[in-house]
């Protein structure tokens, strides 16, 4: 028997907005992680933006109304600042939208985040045994793939996601698996420069890939983590409302359907030489992953889940922007997302699985 399965998000409101008094906030707060503590508690990890566009990680802890809706945070301080050299650059410097997955077979949380370095952003790692003390593992590094016939370091990288458990890799091996973006097409930030795409890719658009590291590897030693392999890509934009570009959202959660996760699509006009986009359309919908092989697609929704409609979300530092970054599941069929609305502010949305 054939199982269908429905997917629905409907907005609850806005959860975090900056504080005016905090200059660290002062451009506003968005694209958060979360994740539950040992103790129980729901935490969230905001990417704060200071004047300059500097980021910083905060967290805060998730409050909840009387029938069990977030409703509001309370600020805990900063998880993460962007300390290394090879988080800053000539311009700024931050560490930018944190996502964070408690890895079983490591008994660790892992944070991935956006390092804003000299050569644009690319992933860095970050462990914690409690969400309070985080140890940096550096940033990732890609093994050469000799049929791609390039070397991923050379790009920029962000928006990376794990999954929670170990899954089989390219050759049947138990490993820790990656969802991550390259980013191909430099001209938007550099005019005049060239676009040379991998052995096999027509489709100069970003897109979603996956690299692996083993299980075993990285159980003997955490900072195996940094050193992927095994490249692949998942998925490229396909839809109207992905007509420039998507990239990964909330970290996998393992469903009936097959590992689930949100992905953003990107519509509308890029500016050259600008980090903040004035013309895009940010809008999110779902992936299913086949647990068999997670850079197989099972489903993929044909338009958007949600769209930056109401007015938290279609005004503020990149207007038009919903984008989703983190996802508690609260029962098999339900759960919360957390994104960003606007890169100025966070909301919150109510997910519906239906057979």
């Amino acid at each position: 028997m054939i199982v269908a399965f429905a997917y629905s998000l409907e907005r609850v409101g806005v959860l975090m907005e900056r504080d005016l008094d905090d200059p660290r906030e002062a451009w506003g707060v968005l694209n958060p992680a979360c994740a539950r503590s040992r103790e129980g508690d729901l935490l969230l990890f905001p990417r704060l933006v200071a004047e300059g566009n500097v980021s910083r990680v905060g967290v805060a802890r998730v409050l909840f109304s009387g029938d069990g809706v977030p409703s509001g945070v309370q600020r805990l301080g900063v998880a993460l600042e962007p300390d290394e050299q090879w988080e800053r650059n000539a311009h700024t410097s931050g560490v930018e939208d944190p996502r964070i997955t408690f890895v079983d077979d490591l008994d660790v949380y892992v944070m991935t985040y956006a390092a804003y370095g000299p050569l644009g952003p690319r992933i860095g790692l970050a462990v914690s045994v409690d969400l309070d003390k985080w140890q940096r593992l550096g940033p990732v590094t890609f093994s050469y793939a000799p049929a791609l016939r390039t070397d991923l370091n050379l790009y920029p990288n962000k928006d990376a996601l794990l999954f929670p458990s170990a899954v089989p890799g390219p050759d049947g091996t138990l490993c820790i698996a990656m969802l991550h973006r390259p980013m191909w097409d430099l001209s938007w930030i550099r005019e005049g420069e060239r676009t040379l795409l991998p052995e096999g890719l027509d489709d100069e658009r970003n897109g979603i890939w996956v690299s692996y590291v083993p299980l075993a590897r990285a159980a003997a030693d955490l900072s195996e983590l940094t050193r992927m392999s095994g490249h692949r890509c998942v998925a490229l934009p396909e839809q109207p409302w992905e007509a420039l570009k998507i990239g990964g959202g909330t970290p996998p959660v393992r469903t009936d359907a097959g590992w689930l996760t949100l992905h953003h699509g990107v519509a509308g006009r890029l500016v050259k030489g600008t980090d903040l986009q004035p013309h895009v359309h940010y809008s999110a919908g779902v992936m299913v992953h086949d647990p068999e092989d997670v850079g197989r697609l099972l489903y993929r929704s044909p338009s958007p889940l949600l769209e930056p409609e109401v007015v938290e979300e279609r005004e503020g530092i990149v207007p038009n922007v919903v984008f989703p970054t983190a996802l508690e599941m609260v029962t098999e069929d339900t759960g919360w997302v957390f994104y960003g609305m606007a890169d100025s502010r966070i909301g919150v949305a109510s997910l519906t699985v239906e057979k």
